[in-house]
């Protein structure tokens, strides 16, 4: 249902931040959930965090914080709210769960998943420690909570090294994604055993994408996410998590750059940056799309879906958690 006059007055402050990337015509679309959101979330006391995958409309006019695995974790710990809204994965609402047992916590859709936390089971996990007695196990924090409590650490990919190497040990186990270990182990001396899964965004890019971007485009700059495959990481000019992406472009400024990441990541960055041309072949992550404004509506009105973990493994997954934030 368009948005009344009314609603598009009210809500014309918010489309000024994204009409460079949201036509005139859509918004009227959007500005009814964004109002009607809003409202919610005052009247429940209640914060949505987005992580940089999610849509514009969702990333910069109803989320109140967003970033990265690593800054919603931190952000999600620090909240005053009462009601948490995660705009993402369910990795990443139990995520939120583990840092705020007494909160309520919501995920729009109870289908959007993750590859890499679907590549791994705290079985996987415990025949793993048999292996290899006495190795430390660091779990990317794209895994369930029942995962993270057979871990040692979490870690992000943004921290993914400070992690490894906080450890001391000579070798860790590190699971479940195999790019991002081996990316990992090309930039530290500690041997890193690494698992099979892959994420189903990342996995897809390649180094002749990389050459033909270059050709079409000289002079452009390659950011490339660590969990793109070490070939692809090696002919980029740049490897980091979102967070570390956006700081590069906000640092560097360069006149014309390409995101090998999820596809909204490119739009999330473009809005506060008018000047830098953005190169936008992406590949879209099935699993964040099925969050939209019209699901996080009616989480916040209906209290859909809450979010529980086992009490079994709730202090140890949480452990696992805060030891990664401590470091």
């Amino acid at each position: 249902m368009a948005a009344t006059a009314e609603v598009l007055q009210r809500t014309a402050p918010l489309y000024d931040r994204v009409r460079r990337v949201i036509p005139p015509i859509e918004w009227p679309v959007f500005a009814e959930d964004v109002d009607a959101i809003i409202a919610l979330k005052r009247r429940r006391n209640a914060v949505v965090l987005a992580h940089n995958y999610q849509t514009p409309e969702i990333f910069h006019c109803v989320a109140d914080l967003v970033g990265d695995s690593l800054a919603l974790a931190r952000m999600a710990a620090r909240t005053d709210a009462e009601v948490i809204v995660l705009a993402g994965v369910h990795f990443m609402a139990e995520t939120a769960k583990l840092l705020n047992p007494d909160k309520t916590v919501l995920i729009p859709d109870l289908e959007a998943g993750c590859s890499l936390a679907e590549s791994i089971t705290a079985a996987d996990v415990r025949l793993m420690r048999q292996r290899y007695p006495g190795v430390p196990i660091v779990t990317y924090v794209n895994t369930s909570a029942a995962v993270k409590a057979e871990s040692d650490i979490c870690c992000t990919s943004g921290n993914a090294r400070a992690v490894v190497e906080s450890l001391g040990a000579e070798r860790v186990i590190m699971l479940p994604d195999a790019y991002l270990a081996r990316n990992v182990a090309a930039e530290t001396d500690v041997e890193i055993i690494a698992w099979s899964g892959h994420c189903e965004v990342h996995e897809r890019f390649t180094p002749a994408e990389i050459r033909q971007l270059r050709e079409d485009h000289p002079g452009i700059v390659v950011l490339a996410h660590p969990e793109c495959p070490p070939e692809v990481v090696a002919e980029a000019d740049y490897s980091g998590s979102t967070a570390g992406m956006t700081d590069y472009v906000g640092a560097h400024k360069p006149p014309r750059v390409v995101l090998l990441t999820e596809c909204s990541m490119s739009d999330n960055v473009a809005v506060a940056h008018p000047d830098v041309d953005f190169i936008r072949p992406c590949n879209l992550c099935p699993h964040m799309k099925r969050i939209t404004l019209g699901n996080i509506r009616q989480a916040l009105a209906d209290n859909r879906h809450v979010v529980t973990i086992d009490p079994a493994v709730t202090p140890r997954a949480r452990q696992a958690v805060e030891r990664m934030l401590a470091v």
